[in-house]
């Protein structure tokens, strides 16, 4: 079975920019599409973006739309979140997450999709 772990969270200040990787052990990634999730304290899991099998198709939720940037390197199994004009309202636990086949622009939203997820890093901006 796949195990995801996260890295790259950190303290930052308005305006920085952080990326994010999650390496995925156990399994290929190939055939699997990508999604970061984000949960800030008393809120729940929301979805950030998300990478899809097919044709690499990319979504991204409209409050990180033009600021984050998801990717992915299949030969190192790693799925990468770039995050650049970051504000305090991005603070949140980030979790990767993994989910068999293809997803759509409308399903790749959808956390009960994915079936694999990571333990999450940390990120806190300051004003």
């Amino acid at each position: 079975q796949a195990r995801l772990v996260e890295s790259g969270g950190g303290l930052v200040q308005t305006g920085d920019s952080l990326r994010l990787a999650c390496v995925a052990s156990g399994r290929t990634l190939n055939n699997m599409s990508l999604g970061w999730f984000r949960q800030a304290p008393g809120k729940e899991r929301e979805f950030v973006a998300g990478i899809s099998t097919l044709r690499g198709a990319t979504g991204y939720a409209d409050s990180v739309k033009g600021r984050f940037t998801i990717s992915r390197d299949n030969a190192k199994s790693t799925v990468y979140l770039q995050m650049n004009s970051l504000r305090p309202e991005d603070t949140a636990l980030y979790y990767c997450a993994a989910a068999q086949g293809a997803t759509t622009a409308v399903s790749m939203r959808v956390s009960k999709l994915y079936t694999t997820w990571g333990q999450g890093t940390q990120v806190t901006v300051s004003s």
